[in-house]
């Protein structure tokens, strides 16, 4: 397999649903500018065109036939694309998902992007914290794996994960119980103890966005000492973010991982490192500043 040239032309795309509201289009294709390539980016958006999981193959087919350099996947096809992917990276093996495709030759490498996301995205605003910590999880659908292998993968000594959907919240505890260790990781049903004794707490849930107002968190559980942390990137200050700021919370926005994951994904299809830094002042300067 022959990598992929720098500073070519890279046809990409985004496949899921709803997504007309995405930002990764214009952080992947201001980025490739500022590098010096030739980088379109569109969506294809399943609630637009009317596709379902029984569509998958023939995308990738039309990918490979048009020349993609690759594309994102968000919900509801990151498992679903696995069947027609010709390989899996580790990362994305141990997830049983995937939100990046790389396509080399006809080659399509299924990669997943949110776990590393995630964790760098905490490191840049909360360094240290991971490492020992004990974590509540609100939330274990769409991103919810990713960040729980992220907090186990940092270094985190315990992960209680809380969903309403109890087997969703199992299903993710079972396999990272595989893949670490199964008291490193619970599945809990009593938010306040569980946060009464936890160091921190991150929102998995889509709590905060526009579409879903409110805030996963009740006031009364917020305490100074607790870090928080939001992968909710739009807006950027969700009510949990302004409510734990104000009880002087330390605060991790949605905006490190949205920048991360895409940073990430954007290397592995370019084989080029993009700028981070820049690439994250874009998505602030496009969701506004938190």
């Amino acid at each position: 397999m022959t990598s992929q040239l720098p500073f070519a032309t890279h046809a990409l795309f985004l496949i899921g649903q709803g997504i007309g509201g995405s930002r990764t289009p214009a952080m992947h294709m201001k980025e490739g500018r500022e590098l010096g390539m030739s980088t379109t980016y569109r969506l294809l958006d399943a609630s637009v065109h009317g596709l379902t999981v029984d569509d998958l193959a023939d995308v990738l087919q039309w990918a490979r036939r048009l020349g993609y350099t690759g594309f994102n996947v968000t919900h509801p096809f990151k498992a679903a694309i696995i069947p027609h992917l010709d390989e899996l990276s580790e990362r994305a093996q141990a997830l049983e998902a995937v939100n990046t495709v790389v396509i080399r030759d006809g080659v399509a490498v299924g990669h997943n992007t949110d776990w590393c996301g995630f964790t760098r995205g905490m490191e840049g605003q909360l360094p240290g914290v991971m490492a020992g910590a004990t974590v509540v999880q609100v939330g274990a659908g769409g991103a919810g794996s990713a960040v729980a292998y992220g907090l186990l993968d940092s270094g985190a000594a315990k992960v209680t994960l809380i969903d309403l959907d109890h087997e969703r919240a199992a299903a993710v505890a079972d396999r990272m119980a595989r893949l670490y260790s199964p008291d490193r990781v619970e599945v809990g049903a009593d938010l306040a103890g569980a946060l009464a004794e936890a160091d921190g707490v991150v929102n998995c849930t889509p709590m905060g966005m526009a579409a879903h107002p409110g805030c996963a968190i009740p006031d009364e559980l917020l305490r100074a000492d607790l870090w928080v942390s939001e992968i909710v990137y739009f807006p950027l200050e969700t009510e949990l973010v302004r409510r734990a700021r104000a009880t002087g919370c330390r605060v991790s926005d949605g905006g490190g991982m949205a920048c991360e994951q895409a940073v990430e994904a954007f290397f592995q299809f370019t084989g080029v490192q993009p700028d981070r830094g820049r690439m994250l002042a874009h998505l602030r300067e496009m969701v506004g500043h938190a």
